[in-house]
């Protein structure tokens, strides 16, 4: 038999694929023996009929009158050898996956051998049967249609009572394998997307209808699991745990892209079990709950994971009825989506009354005796006050109040996440109107569009109530949808609400959160990209006025602009004033983008990652240059914010770029233009005069003093400390040997030798300004940069006082020349005038200890 199998024949003909076959239906038992035979077979039938299915019809139908599938199954019930099975299910899958006539593909699922198949008992503990098992099953479901699927299932009474195909494969939907779990996730869409009502009965109905619980309770465990990983990185910023998070983040984000997809098959069922799964079995029991102010030590998951977690459902999960719902149950206050045991044990039973004491503690209250800690408001015209809180009761302290506490006295990462939540809810299409409305969040042109159909339709309506702000017009049943969702958490979910804030007018809800982010505006300990996102959400909420504000948020706007000017008039005389106008013109361009992008700019998993990373191994001085320049950095993205405000405040379109001055040109009688200077600097080894250079020695290596001519020159921002070489053949010329940067030189002449000058000298650029070094800056650890130290010895006392005078003089020139540039900026309409002489802030433009100061 071995022989006359391997004799010469046409490879593919329909001989050959008789011969075959003739030889599969002699084998009887499958042993070591012939093991390589029978699996040779198995491969060469697929190849032929694969072959023949495109350019000969007659293979196909040899394969249906031999019944070729039937002694598949027969080999495989007569064989307990894993590489028959892996064979078996391989040849399958490349029939079904390259088979293109109709015909062929129903006769492979026109009988049962698929079935079969499909539930036989496969030893799964062998990961590669497994692996080709699943391959097997997702071939299979890239054939489905409306037609084919009718072949697979078994009905009685018009209704669907056995899918093999999609009971089997559900079985691994949580299979610790990620390849696993995607191949079963992309059969399941395409057995949702046939559309086959009788189908999408089945696979709503119990027991099937657990897979989707499942689902939800495996993204549970993930979102778990996330949060542990986000609390070890926050309590350990050196921990390198970036990569590990947004693995994790990956994940998550695939799994609710998943659930999307499978929203999108259009089966209403399906779409509520989603929906109930996701608010009973995550946002209710876990993500709700961690938002409340007070610490309770039994939450699982932390507030910012949870508004991550928030954000991403909002975003992704197109469901307007889910979305309508996290959306009133921010109305809702934290205990009541805790259970009635676990409320007593904390003690918020709202069947009993609270005895609520106020401590000496501003920021604590007493509730039946146990101290619960609150975040007070760090606005004075703030609608969410702890007194007000205290009259309430804790349980009337909202889950949208404990947003708009995080944005007025949470740190920085409580202050992205909650922005974030709010954004998010101000972009989600699926969202009412009348719900953005109840938030506070709906932007003026939404309220002008809305007022104006109604007054077009014929509904009562004044003009003044038409071109007035919020405050001035309470439409008539706002509440009624909100009510609506309220009613709903209470019947189907058993979520009580009884907040005061459900009736009031939404004139008073935008204002708490306007009040929230001018209060966000006067802090000094946020980030400012996480300000350039609050900018962003108020441009979305205004119009193109400040009609939206009262006097007293206008007034804390001033101050905090105040403060921030004096701050970057401060940096003129600064660390680095020679790159000030630089980033100032760079971080107007970036704002501006900011300002006006239809979304924030920040991928929420930023959310979940430190703000404040250390970008260096070593801990670096406060006096660093370096810090100093970061300090600079942000310094002018708070002032190109208010700025930018400023300007929007007024009605005006933002400029292209900042209205600074051009640079000055060289002044005759300068130091620069009587070295020889232009206004593209010094250059290494070029030849300047030695017009009031000052001769000193200098060691920079030990023992090796080198004689030099000293010179402080300014061209226009620009500044450098240059030694020279005077050349001994041309009196009063020089060669330049070192360039260093006069700001920050700090010139201090030595208390105990008189004819000592030290300077410090600082880096000639940042390592995040320098696009050489952008790339590797932040992603890794480096060594920090060090400032140098000169000593300069002069000849006489004389002499060093002569430099250091000389030195102050050009510092104090570069000085004035940033301010001159910076002077057509700073006196737009509104701002304060530039302050000739100190940029110290007067004593009476110091706002008031209750006035929280954006002072940098």
């Amino acid at each position: 038999m071995w022989s006359s199998f391997w004799r010469s024949r046409d490879r593919f003909s329909l001989d050959e694929l008789r011969y075959l076959t003739d030889q599969l239906q002699k084998v009887q038992i499958v042993n070591n023996v012939n093991k390589n035979f029978v699996i040779e077979t198995l491969r060469s039938i697929s190849e032929l009929i694969t072959y023949g299915d495109q350019h000969d019809s007659n293979y196909f139908d040899f394969f249906m009158e031999r019944q070729v599938m039937g002694e598949f199954v027969r080999i495989l019930k007569v064989s307990r050898i894993v590489s028959i099975s892996l064979q078996l299910l391989q040849t399958t899958s490349i029939m079904i996956q390259n088979l293109k006539s109709e015909r062929a593909i129903h006769y492979m699922f026109s009988n049962e051998h698929i079935n079969f198949l499909i539930t036989y008992t496969f030893d799964f503990r062998n990961e590669e049967l497994l692996s080709y098992y699943i391959s097997f099953l997702r071939a299979i479901s890239g054939k489905l249609d409306k037609n084919t699927i009718s072949l697979l299932v078994k009905t009685q009474n018009e209704e669907v009572v056995s899918f093999p195909l999609y009971v089997e494969a559900i079985r691994f939907a949580s299979h610790e394998e990620s390849m696993i779990r995607t191949a079963v996730r992309a059969l399941t869409l395409n057995v949702y997307h046939v559309g086959d009502e009788s189908v999408n009965r089945f696979v709503a109905k119990a027991p099937h209808a657990d897979y989707f619980s499942n689902l939800l309770t495996f993204f549970q465990k993930q979102c778990l699991y996330l949060n542990g990983m986000v609390s070890e990185t926050l309590k350990n910023l050196d921990s390198d745990t970036t990569t590990a998070i947004l693995n994790v983040v990956d994940e998550i984000e695939d799994n609710l892209y998943y659930i999307s997809d499978v929203i999108s098959a259009g089966i209403p069922e399906v779409g509520r079990l989603i929906t109930v799964n996701i608010l009973q079995l995550l946002i209710f029991p876990l993500l709700l709950p961690s938002l409340q102010l007070d610490a309770v030590d039994d939450i699982q998951i932390g507030a910012i994971t949870s508004l991550y977690l928030l954000c991403c459902i909002l975003r992704i999960v197109k469901i307007k009825d889910l979305a309508n719902t996290i959306a009133a149950s921010l109305f809702c206050p934290p205990d009541a989506f805790v259970p009635d045991s676990e409320t007593k044990l904390n003690g918020h039973a709202p069947d009993h009354g609270h005895e609520i004491q106020q401590t000496e503690n501003k920021n604590v209250i007493e509730v039946d005796g146990c101290s619960k800690k609150i975040l007070p408001s760090l606005s004075s015209s703030s609608l969410v006050h702890p007194e007000d809180i205290i009259s309430k009761g804790v349980s009337r302290l909202t889950l949208r109040d404990a947003l708009l506490s995080y944005i007025t006295a949470g740190d920085d990462l409580q202050v992205l996440s909650s922005l974030s939540i709010l954004a998010t809810l101000l972009q989600t299409k699926e969202l009412d109107e009348t719900m953005l409305d109840a938030l506070g969040i709906l932007p003026q042109r939404k309220q002008h569009k809305k007022l104006l159909q109604q007054a077009l339709v014929g509904e009562d309506l004044r003009e003044d109530q038409l071109f007035s702000s919020g405050r001035s017009f309470i439409r008539d049943g706002f509440s009624c949808e909100l009510d609506g969702y309220l009613q709903n958490l209470k019947e189907q979910y058993g979520v009580a609400c009884s907040s005061l804030e459900v009736g009031t007018s939404p004139s008073v809800h935008r204002f708490q959160v306007l009040d929230a982010l001018v209060s966000l505006f006067c802090r000094s300990n946020i980030s400012p990209e996480t300000l350039w996102d609050g900018g962003w959400l108020l441009r979305q909420l205004l119009l193109y006025s400040e009609s939206g504000f009262n006097n007293q948020h206008l007034e804390l706007l001033r101050d905090s602009y105040k403060n921030c000017t004096y701050a970057l008039l401060e940096e003129a005389r600064g660390t680095w004033p020679d790159l000030l106008v630089t980033v100032l013109h760079d971080e107007w361009k970036r704002c501006k983008r900011a300002m006006e992008a239809p979304s924030p700019r920040k991928e929420l998993k930023c959310m979940l990652l430190p703000l404040d990373k250390p970008s260096f191994d070593d801990v670096l001085p406060n006096k660093s240059s370096f810090v100093a320049g970061e300090r600079m950095c942000k310094v002018v993205k708070v002032f190109v914010l208010l700025h930018q405000l400023q300007i929007f405040f007024l009605g005006r379109a933002l400029p292209e770029q900042p209205p600074t001055c051009p640079p000055s040109d060289i002044l005759e009688n300068s130091r620069a233009r009587n070295a020889g200077l232009d206004v593209s600097g010094p250059k290494l080894g070029s030849e300047l005069r030695l017009v009031d250079a000052v001769p000193c020695r200098i060691a920079f290596e030990r023992g090796k003093e080198r004689l030099f001519c000293v010179l402080a020159i300014s061209v226009g921002a620009s500044g450098w400390i240059l030694l020279a070489e005077e050349l001994p053949l041309k009196k009063h010329y020089g060669i330049i040997r070192v360039v260093a940067p006069l700001a920050s030189s700090d010139p201090t002449i030595d208390q105990k030798y008189s004819r000592w000058l030290h300077l410090r000298i600082r880096p000639s650029t940042l390592p995040f300004l320098d696009p050489a070094k952008l790339i590797t800056h932040g992603k890794a650890k480096t060594k920090a940069p060090v400032d140098g130290r000169w000593t300069l010895s002069f000849m006489d006392d004389e002499s060093c006082k002569s430099a250091l005078s000389m030195i102050l003089e050009e510092i104090d020139l570069q000085s004035n020349e940033v301010k001159k540039r910076l002077k057509p900026l700073l006196n737009h309409e509104g701002a304060i005038d530039v302050p000739d002489a100190s940029p110290h802030p007067p004593d009476d433009a110091s706002p008031s200890t209750a006035t929280p100061s954006n002072s940098l």
